[in-house]
């Protein structure tokens, strides 16, 4: 965004500043006009979002590893009594997700399954948690660019209109705003519209390990209920 007004510093009238990045950033912060504030939100709602959600899936992620192997392990030698447990005392969607399952089952396959599928939709819709908001701030924040661009035409062409003559120094202002909002708000929306993908792929990925944990509990589970009846 520091070079988006080069464009302008060519026109014949305006002079190159010799500033800063600091002293750049704080011009081009001002030089936004009143659609800073809105694009900055979005910024700092981004981030903030972000690093919660990046934290919170790291976690689940490595929480959901554990569990699986550990109940993997235990039903393997039908110890159905400490899986439950485990699960029980363990908070994680894989967790939550096996314990219902578990916690049913006597109660036959199709129960186990039922259960596993009801809770499987809650921890999906825990897992993304968050994500709209991201997905609204990737629409947003172009949005408030554009807005900008066309505020800062309007500014423009109103100079052009009270001085009745065009120059650069009249229109400069407006086209900068216009510039600026732009840029500001593709910036804010690109690593927003990455991170989103990137949490949506991390949420597909840990609810393919859990259903595959899953299926396999729910087959070991039916091996030992038929070398009971056996």
């Amino acid at each position: 965004m520091i070079h988006l007004y080069a464009a302008l510093l060519q026109i014949p009238g305006l002079d190159a500043p010799q500033l800063t990045w600091q002293e750049q950033a704080s011009t081009n912060w001002i030089g936004m006009g009143g659609m800073r504030y809105p694009l900055a939100l979005c910024l700092i709602l981004g981030v903030i979002v972000i690093v919660i959600k990046f934290i919170s899936l790291t976690s689940k992620s490595l929480q959901t590893k554990r569990i699986l192997k550990d109940v993997d392990e235990l039903l393997t030698q039908n110890r159905i009594r400490e899986a439950l447990e485990l699960t029980r005392d363990t908070d994680s969607p894989a967790a939550n997700i096996l314990y219902a399952g578990l916690e049913r089952h006597e109660e036959g396959t199709d129960r186990v399954m039922k259960a596993i599928e009801n809770q499987g939709l809650i921890e999906m819709s825990k897992l993304e948690k968050g994500l709209v908001v991201l997905a609204t701030l990737t629409n947003i924040a172009p949005l408030l660019g554009f807005l900008g661009t066309v505020w800062g035409m309007i500014l423009a062409f109103q100079s052009i209109e009270q001085a009745g003559e065009v120059e650069a120094t009249l229109v400069a202002g407006g086209i900068k705003v216009a510039l600026l909002t732009t840029a500001a708000g593709l910036i804010i929306a690109i690593p927003v519209s990455v991170g989103h993908n990137y949490f949506v792929a991390k949420i597909d990925g840990l609810v393919i390990d859990m259903e595959e944990s899953a299926q396999k509990m729910v087959d070991t589970l039916h091996a030992i209920e038929t070398g009971r009846a056996g």
